[in-house]
């Protein structure tokens, strides 16, 4: 039986806020280390910290 998009979001805030889930489901679970993978990888990559200017796209913005 496939998630309740109410029980998506509970597992989701679970996963975000670090807490544990707190149940046995393989559903659930599978649906928990999921989201902590792609939370561990997004924290892996490198963030631009910034703004890039472009010379070119700037010319225009004075008209």
């Amino acid at each position: 039986m496939p998630l309740s998009s109410y029980r998506m979001h509970k597992i989701y805030i679970a996963a975000t806020m670090n807490y544990g889930l707190g149940s046995n489901d393989p559903e659930e679970l599978a649906y928990y280390n999921k989201i902590r993978k792609e939370m561990d990888y997004m924290k892996k990559q490198l963030v631009k910290k910034g703004i890039s200017l472009n010379l070119y796209t700037m010319e225009g913005m004075d008209k």
